[in-house]
């Protein structure tokens, strides 16, 4: 696979007369495609029914014929005043009630039928007239999904939509469904919950404590539906026009619906990549580590998603836009150390991207991203992403491309569960996100390629290794594919804790028929707690007490059973920390003899078909095994 580069570009943002030079210039960079369109609506269709696709078409035309191909992006991300006016009642509410008004992006809700309606006509008059341009060769459907939490909306639309997606849950005789199953599953005997009708139902918000779980459980499943479904009629209609094939962009750490449920429609999945915004914004790290590398990011943030939205995209994934510079949205915005820009890029062709894409090519000088760099700067001339961006280009050139294999290690990632842990987390701050980080970051600091699984695999004969933690519900076949899998298996903390809508079984969890192991008791701990381990670590945050004959392998210092194992199958009770995970998979790769190679501090390894790539997320030179790497660098190595 040959891989390739490409830039985000804003036409409508630029007097014509400099569209072409663009063209040009992005091509003599190195560029083969330019995404445009996603956010266009209100120039496309400017009062409804007229449409102005002149400007469009001639933009199509310059790029395409420079020699770029174009990623076309349906603008409904970005409704135009007209359409609220048509529909006001198409808003998405936030969990207090407020309307998340006009003014920026994102202000729909995903059940509004005629919001739907609207988006499917433009859809429809965009792939009808482009299907067939030989210079529209991919599509992305909507931006950014769940961005700017608006995947959950608690308006009357949704409320209305919910009722009916319980009544097909919880079918009945007749058309309106059977509440007493629904008060059976979700348990409303408690506190004098019950409905006799579903039209009763309200949403789980404004609730004078916390709502029923498994009432925000079937909530959240409902919500992520309106996702696929909305994202699904889109595709439909672009396939009766276009061969081409259709992404969506997500984002990091947006785990508010199934993303492989979206995936299976499309052809590839792209995520939005920020290093350094999302160091700021969404990562729990320490102080410590978010000064080491502020200007670098995480050295596992950007490869965890990589490596997610390739399981999501079916082994087909690009980044769609990628930081070039400081970004205007985090807590705090520093620019990226020199080489970054270059090195994130790598690093995605390492795990398999086909393309990167720069988000954007100049700077805007107006609106809310303003302070948000480019390749060029608003002048238009360029900027150190721009540099980078061209060394990226010139190497590309002089390979044939990168192909990956199977990594040794897979890991099971569940968007239920995490709706599951967000639903009841039992303390503060606790996340299966969080869990399955930590245990991600702590495979790399031990040299490994990583695959995620979704829930719904059965294949897993390739893995040495497969990690199914936290998986609070754990679908039978799931389960019974794991125990008769010849990989280790790693189960818990939280593995199989409820039934479907977060019940505690009356047969206590984990249930795992091939080790007897129980869990007795459950605590979660402050964070500035830990129970040291008999081995180098500490157990913190979430604490199982096990009972059961399987042999004990880890222990607190006070002699409580941490991990329990019978042949291939092993269940963890807590939640470690660094040195505690680290020491955990070092004993289990020693038993099933796979080799590891323990990392400096802040360099990671990802291993190709041919190569080894050894990246330097720290700012100075550091010595490793295979010689020594700049800061901010890489070196790849034949295998």
């Amino acid at each position: 696979m040959k891989q390739s580069l490409g830039v985000c570009y804003y036409p409508e943002h630029w007097d014509q007369n400099i569209w072409e030079n663009d063209a040009q210039q992005m091509k003599e960079l190195g560029l083969s495609w330019v995404r445009i369109g996603e956010f266009a609506w209100k120039e496309i269709e400017p009062t409804e029914g007229q449409f102005n696709f002149e400007w469009l078409d001639k933009a199509i035309k310059i790029l395409g014929q420079a020699g770029l191909k174009v990623v076309l992006g349906t603008p409904t991300a970005t409704p135009p005043k007209w359409v609220l006016d048509k529909y006001p009642d198409m808003l998405s509410k936030d969990i207090n009630g407020n309307i998340r008004g006009f003014g920026s992006r994102r202000h729909y809700c995903f059940s509004h039928s005629g919001y739907i309606e609207q988006c499917k006509d433009i859809v429809t008059r965009l792939a009808k007239r482009y299907g067939k341009n030989p210079y529209v060769c991919a599509w992305q459907t909507d931006n950014e999904y769940g961005c700017h939490d608006t995947t959950i909306s608690y308006s009357d639309t949704a409320k209305d939509a919910f009722r009916t997606w319980l009544r097909y849950k919880y079918p009945g005789k007749g058309n309106d469904g059977d509440i007493e199953a629904l008060n059976k599953e979700w348990g409303n005997v408690f506190w004098s919950m019950k409905y006799d009708n579903f039209d009763e139902i309200n949403l789980p918000n404004l609730t004078v404590t916390e709502p029923n779980p498994a009432h925000v459980l079937d909530f959240r499943r409902f919500s992520s539906d309106q996702v696929v479904n909305f994202n699904l009629s889109q595709v439909e209609i672009i396939r009766q026009y276009s061969n081409a094939p259709i992404a969506h962009n997500y984002m990091g750490r947006t785990t508010e619906f199934n993303h492989f449920e979206v995936g299976e429609s499309l052809d590839f999945a792209s995520w939005d990549s920020y290093p350094l915004g999302f160091s700021e914004d969404r990562l729990e790290t320490s102080d410590e580590e978010k000064r080491n590398f502020y200007r670098q990011g995480n050295p596992d943030f950007q490869a965890f998603h990589h490596d997610l939205y390739r399981a999501v995209g079916k082994g087909r994934w690009w980044i769609m836009e990628q930081q070039p510079g400081p970004v205007n949205w985090a807590p705090y915005n520093p620019a990226p150390l020199d080489g970054m820009v270059r090195l994130w890029t790598w690093e995605a062709f390492a795990h398999g991207a086909e393309t990167v894409c720069y988000f954007r090519w100049r700077q805007a000088p107006f609106a809310q991203e303003q302070m948000h760099a480019g390749l060029l700067r608003p002048d238009s001339v360029p900027a150190q992403g721009y540099y980078e961006a061209k060394k990226v280009a010139e190497e590309l050139n002089s390979i044939n491309g990168l192909e990956i294999n199977t990594a040794p290690i897979g890991i099971i990632f569940d968007y239920d569960a995490d709706a599951m842990w967000d639903i009841q987390p039992q303390g503060k701050g606790l996340s299966y996100f969080g869990l399955i980080f930590d245990i991600y970051s702590s495979l790399r600091r031990l040299g490994f390629s990583i695959d995620f699984l979704s829930p719904e695999a059965t294949n897993f004969n390739d893995y040495k290794l497969i990690i199914a933690s936290g998986v609070m519900h754990t679908p039978d076949k799931l389960k019974e594919l794991l125990l008769n899998s010849t990989a280790e298996i790693l189960f818990g903390p939280r593995s199989n804790a409820k039934s479907e809508n977060m019940y505690i079984e009356t047969k206590l969890p984990p249930n795992l028929s091939k080790i007897d192991v129980t869990v007795d008791r459950v605590q979660t701990l402050r964070p500035d707690i830990n129970i040291p381990l008999e081995i180098n670590g500490n157990a913190k945050y979430y604490i199982e007490e096990l009972e059961g004959k399987a042999e004990d392998i880890i222990k607190t210092s006070s002699g409580i059973s941490v991990l329990k194992s019978k042949n291939n199958i092993n269940y963890l009770g807590s939640w470690l920390d660094g040195n505690g995970f680290d020491e955990l998979f070092i004993s289990l790769c020693n038993k099933i003899n796979l080799d590891y190679t323990v990392m400096p501090y802040g360099v990671r390894r990802r291993e190709t078909s041919d190569h080894y790539y050894w990246f330097n997320y720290n700012e100075n030179e550091i010595k490793t095994i295979i010689g020594s790497i700049k800061g901010a660098d890489f070196v790849k190595i034949k295998k």
